[in-house]
This record gives C-alpha cells, sequence and structure tokens, in this order.
C-alpha cells in the first residue's frame, strides 16, 4: 500500500483517493481533495494558504526541526526480515512517538506563553478601570471618606492628663 502526500496540503493520500493531475513536461501534481485542486488550478502559493501545512512550517506554528522526523523518511535499500530487529523496531516506534507528543506538547506551550501574559495584562488593565462593577457601591465612598492621618509619636500634656 503506497501512501503519497498531497502537493499542496501535504496531508496523506490513501489509495483510490484524491485527484491526479498531470502537466505537460510530465510532472505528477496528486491533491488529496478537491479544494486542494482548485487552489492549486487558482495558482495559490501553499505557503500563503493558512491552513497548508507549508504555512504552519514557515510560521513557526508547528515542529519542523527535530530528530524524531528523520525516523519517519522514506528508505528505498531492502532489508532482510529478522524477527528479533522488528520487536526492536516495534518498541523504538512507541519511544519516538511518546518522545514527539511531549515536544509538539512543549512547542505548543512555548508559542502560547507570551499571549498568556498579554492576557493576564489586559484583565488587571480592565479591572482597574470597571472596579465599580465588582465593589459594593458604598464601600467606594468609604475608601475615599478614609484618609491617612499623622499621629505624632510626642505625647502631649493634655493627652497625659487624659489617660490619668
Amino acid at each position: 500500500m503506497r501512501l503519497v502526500k498531497c502537493w499542496f496540503c501535504s496531508s496523506t493520500i490513501y489509495p483510490g483517493h484524491g485527484i491526479q493531475f498531470v502537466r505537460n513536461d510530465a510532472k505528477i501534481f496528486r491533491f488529496c481533495r478537491s479544494k486542494c485542486h482548485k487552489n492549486f488550478k487558482m495558482k495559490r502559493n501553499p505557503r500563503k494558504v493558512k491552513w497548508t501545512k507549508a504555512y504552519r512550517a514557515a510560521h513557526g506554528k508547528d515542529m519542523t526541526q527535530d530528530k524524531t522526523f528523520e525516523f519517519e523518511k522514506k528508505r528505498n535499500r531492502p532489508e532482510r526480515y529478522d524477527r528479533n530487529v522488528t520487536e526492536d523496531t516495534l518498541k523504538a516506534i512507541k519511544k519516538i512517538d511518546k518522545i514527539r507528543s511531549t515536544r509538539e506538547a512543549e512547542h505548543i506551550n512555548k508559542r502560547l506563553k507570551p499571549n498568556k501574559q498579554k492576557i493576564f495584562k489586559s484583565a488587571i488593565t480592565e479591572l482597574d478601570q470597571h472596579i465599580s462593577l465588582i465593589k459594593a457601591p458604598g464601600s467606594q465612598q468609604q475608601d475615599s471618606e478614609k484618609m491617612k492621618v499623622l499621629v505624632s509619636s510626642n505625647k502631649s500634656v493634655q493627652n497625659e492628663a487624659m489617660e490619668e
């Protein structure tokens, strides 16, 4: 079973699916769905269309440079079947998938971190601006009436007489 990638969006195309376009110079373009084919015919650049993998890679939305992607590369050299090697390969695939998923999660958190700080700051400023919606009206009046009064540390003669 041969799985190929869509020329426009880079998603996988399974056998019996998709559209094939052969140009006059015998170059073959494979598309996963009519949406990709139509965009190709409209001469759109996949790096400028936001839903394509090329756009996401170009704008830092997805991980593009990672060692775990090297394991997915196609190898055209035939290998002799060995049961032990196959078992080790399957175990390694599971470990690599786990490593990739954790790295993707870290990448997403790293991308979202600056936006979280921006949202936090905007929330604080909105609270400062609309504090009247949160505090009761009576408490705001009391805050304005309260004033700081300086108390001197020197005791006067009148205060001493009052204390006795």
